[in-house]
């Protein structure tokens, strides 16, 4: 068999790529088969050879024993990992790792019976111990590998979940601390106004750590409503008046028409809008102006946050979403805010997108769909 292989190993080669290409999302490349049927070719034929030649030791060392290799990988089972870990990063699937050695097995017995060259039985043992462990080899590395790349992404995503969590818990609790410290400093009631701000941060809080648990459980559960805008705009302006921030900008609250509504969570979009307010007040210029405003636009809301912050450098629009990036001058924490408002928004059926203002600032934009106020 081995003289066989070798007298028509380039035929075997491209019967094998013919194979490949005829697959279904599959690319026969000679990149890709490097690793793979070429190379494995040649250490079946050698393997073949050292036992024509009653040289186990040899035979052994190129193709592994019977049941695959113990301690140390044969040199099937060196390329055999490579070409495993190559078809994963090409995004190839555990069967096409398998279809590559079977076509090769395929491809000698085809051309065997056309040309009426019988092979021993020993000799076919020895072709199905090579693919055997060629193909344990290949797929062991391949799973490996992929596995290694699902707990990375796992990883990623919990601890994105994990800090959106805790994001979230720090704006309500700091928003329900600034309340009570302005009810203490002003010796206010806790039925008025920001006595309201203290019950929807506690309740927001209520509704996060609900929320968490509920996702624990495999949980889940819709908290929309239909409700005014303009007595929202109303709560989100006394909130966001508490943020000291706010004490370096001029903040403007526009008149909003009070038939407009929409159908959301409202402390998810009142959590989502604060974000942006914050952002605002934390990057506009001194003593400039930060607008919110609220209107109807076709079938839709819009709630714009405008700010003076100058405007974005190149590339920046881009990236104003993307969680875990803070800015270089370390005054966005963990870079959540604007990526949980946009998740936020989105789990309403809304948008959010931005809108660079070269040399001048921002405007942040909700998008919802407009609701008939009941």
């Amino acid at each position: 068999m081995h003289r066989f292989l070798s007298n028509n190993r380039d035929e075997l080669v491209a019967r094998c790529k013919l194979k490949v290409a005829q697959r279904p999302l599959r690319a026969a490349t000679d990149k890709q088969l490097a690793h793979g049927v070429p190379m494995f070719l040649d250490q079946l034929t050698r393997t073949l050879a050292a036992e024509r030649n009653d040289d186990a030791a040899a035979s052994i060392a190129i193709s592994g024993p019977s049941g695959g290799d113990s301690l140390a990988l044969s040199e099937i089972g060196v390329s055999a990992t490579a070409h495993g870990k190559e078809l994963l990063n090409l995004g190839y699937t555990v069967d096409q790792v398998v279809h590559d050695y079977g076509d090769l097995c395929q491809a000698i017995t085809d051309l065997a019976f056309e040309r009426d060259a019988p092979f021993a039985v020993g000799e076919f043992r020895t072709l199905n111990r090579c693919l055997d462990n060629a193909i344990a080899d290949a797929v062991t590395e391949f799973s490996s590998q992929r596995d290694a790349f699902l707990l990375v992404q796992q990883t990623a995503g919990e601890k994105q979940r994990l800090g959106f969590l805790v994001h979230e818990l720090r704006n309500s609790l700091g928003t329900a601390t600034l309340a009570v410290r302005a009810l203490e400093l002003g010796n206010m009631q806790i039925g008025g106004a920001t006595g309201a701000i203290l019950k929807r941060s506690l309740s927001t809080l209520g509704l996060l750590i609900s929320r968490a648990t509920a996702e624990v459980r495999g949980e889940g559960s819709d908290q929309r409503q239909t409700f005014s805008v303009a007595t929202f705009i109303v709560d989100v302006e006394l909130a966001a008046r508490l943020d000291p921030n706010m004490k370096a900008a001029v903040f403007e609250v526009r008149a909003v028409d009070p038939g407009l509504a929409v159908h959301a969570n409202r402390d998810l979009l009142h959590a989502a809008l604060a974000n942006l307010l914050q952002n605002a007040f934390k990057f506009t210029r001194k003593d400039s102006l930060v607008t919110l405003n609220a209107y109807a636009f076709g079938d839709h809301v819009l709630i714009d946050v405008e700010d003076h912050c100058g405007g974005l450098p190149p590339g920046g629009a881009a990236k104003m979403f993307v969680p875990f990036k803070p800015n270089d001058d370390g005054r966005a924490g963990l870079g959540l805010g604007l990526s949980i408002a946009r998740q936020s928004i989105e789990a309403n059926e809304g948008a959010l997108t931005v809108r660079d203002v070269p040399n001048s600032g921002c405007v942040f934009t909700i998008s919802l769909p407009r609701q008939a106020l009941q």
